[in-house]
């Protein structure tokens, strides 16, 4: 009996722990919910499961059109992405978006996967 209730209070520690953890700790995000212009569209220039699986794809793509043929405006383009998902501080301010918590950082985090465009690439939009 002892153990079984051993057993069941380490899962309902974890959930506590957990769950003050999101309670007490500050928001990451440091942008303003619904300022991004991808908030007000229903779908990006593909489908949305799609652009998940297959983003990467599509900017390497874009990379080598742009690099080896010079066409720099088309629908894939990083600085289409940035202009699109970055989103506004309260002061009205571009937020970076490889920000801890902004878009592309939050997938990036949570896919354990090297977030390396922005070493070279402007994180806001350029001119806005």
């Amino acid at each position: 009996m002892a153990m079984s209730v051993k057993r069941g209070l380490v899962p309902a520690l974890g959930a506590v722990v957990a769950l003050l953890m999101i309670v007490l700790m500050p928001a990451q995000a440091a942008g303003v919910e619904g300022t991004a212009k991808a908030d007000g569209m229903d779908a990006c220039v593909a489908p949305t499961p799609f652009m998940r699986r297959s983003h990467f794809e599509l900017i390497k793509h874009q990379r080598d059109i742009t690099v080896h043929q010079g066409i720099r405006v088309t629908d894939n383009s990083l600085a289409g992405c940035v202009d699109c998902h970055v989103r506004k501080d309260v002061s009205g301010q571009h937020v970076a978006i490889d920000a801890p918590g902004e878009f592309c950082a939050a997938c990036h985090a949570y896919t354990a996967t090297t977030l390396d465009c922005f070493t070279c690439h402007a994180t806001t939009p350029v001119g806005n």
